[in-house]
């Protein structure tokens, strides 16, 4: 049985995160054997809350990624001891920004809480009389440019700070949009390829008017260099989620870019009170397992993790199509969640089953497998644990010849 003296036990053998940790080792009462009381319960069952294999990918709805040991040892490192808040944030942002090739960077708490903060940040700059007034923007410049193919769910997040989207389509748009009112411009980087505007020009459009910009890349690793391929294209801002493919806290992100921006964010920031980020605060524990993350992340073997997930996608394409009249691809986003899925296909009145009773079987089944409902069927297959895409496989198929 599952145990958290085992777990630590297990970590005994696993690499400190601890250069990070000033070569500390972990001192907990648990570390020297001290049973901890209700350490075998199971949570979730008391609660009535069933798990699931995620058969589907990083959504937030879902619980996004599972955290791997090294970034639990980080967590309950932290749990152990006080520290400033602040020096962690300015120590934690400065070994992520020579981590990730980038001026400043800091940890927030996930990627939309990155948007508002860099965004209140460009609007006060290090006047603290103006962090108090956001988003009430009294002497401060009021618009952020957007194409408007990249106006997405989450721009609230930006809005949040009291500012005006404009939205353009054209060069010549975006330069006659373009006046004293301007504080930034707004790139979301899954939509590189819907906008007339691709993200180079869009950075030098921004360099040549003075206006920062930024750009909203949350779940856009992997590839592992585009955590530092947007600041060096010369994006002022950049964000990336840290609960998705880099394994962090669910509740954790990533702010990179200026360092006057990151220093203007930050004072926008917990543990600063009256600010329009004093809630979005960001613990220690989720500061060193963001850290632990990414450094694990930069230095993992990508090409063998893409070896499995293909491997992984392979093994439910075959299982699939050896029932008559389903087909299946292969696929891989161009943008984010740039790994394998498999969009499964087939025609109801043929096969006998439609995608939402499949979908309801996989649920409702044992164990627990969940994938994204829609019209066709798109199993993710980078979240899933090893073992699982067999699992996921042999569901499916059973799933699909259930009326055969």
């Amino acid at each position: 049985m599952w145990s958290r003296r085992r777990f630590l036990e297990s970590l005994s053998s696993l690499p400190v995160v601890g250069s990070v940790l000033g070569g500390s080792s972990l001192v907990s009462g648990t570390a020297q054997g001290r049973t901890v009381p209700g350490a075998s319960r199971d949570y979730f069952s008391e609660l009535g809350v069933r798990p699931f294999i995620n058969a589907a990918g990083t959504y937030t709805d879902m619980t996004a990624s599972l955290m791997p040991p090294e970034v639990m040892h980080a967590i309950n490192y932290a749990s152990e001891h006080y520290v400033m808040l602040n020096e962690l944030h300015d120590a934690v942002g400065a070994r992520i920004a020579a981590l990730l090739q980038c001026e400043a960077a800091m940890v927030t708490a996930g990627a939309a809480s990155a948007m508002t903060l860099g965004t209140a940040g460009v609007l006060t700059g290090t006047d603290r009389q103006k962090t108090l007034l956001v988003p009430n923007l009294v002497n401060m410049k009021s618009e952020v440019i957007i194409q408007k193919s990249h106006r997405f769910g989450y721009d609230h997040a930006v809005r949040n700070c009291g500012v005006r989207m404009v939205e353009v389509e054209t060069v010549q748009e975006l330069e006659r949009a373009v006046t004293w009112h301007t504080a930034m411009m707004l790139f979301y980087n899954n939509n590189n390829s819907e906008g007339q505007i691709r993200d180079e020009e869009f950075v030098r459009l921004g360099k040549k008017h003075g206006i920062p910009t930024f750009n909203d890349a949350a779940a856009d690793v992997p590839p592992v260099e585009n955590l530092w391929k947007y600041t060096k294209m010369g994006f002022d801002l950049v964000t990336f989620s840290g609960g998705k493919g880099l394994r962090g806290p669910q509740s954790a992100g990533v702010l990179l870019g200026r360092k006057d921006l990151i220093e203007a964010a930050r004072l926008n920031a917990a543990p600063n009170g009256d600010t329009i980020g004093r809630g979005m605060k960001v613990n220690k524990e989720e500061m060193l397992g963001m850290l632990a993350a990414l450094e694990l992340y930069v230095k993992k073997d990508h090409e063998a993790e893409r070896r499995e997930f293909d491997s992984r996608a392979a093994a439910i394409w075959k299982s699939v199509t050896a029932v008559p009249g389903v087909e299946a691809e292969i696929f891989v986003p161009e943008v984010a969640n740039h790994v394998p899925h498999v969009r499964i296909t087939w025609d109801p009145a043929r096969v006998g089953i439609d995608p939402e009773e499949v979908v309801r079987l996989l649920r409702d089944g044992q164990p627990s497998i969940r994938v994204r409902p829609g019209r066709e069927i798109i199993v993710g297959v980078w979240m899933m644990r090893p073992g699982e895409d067999q699992i996921v496989a042999r569901r499916l198929r059973e799933a699909l010849e259930r009326r055969a």
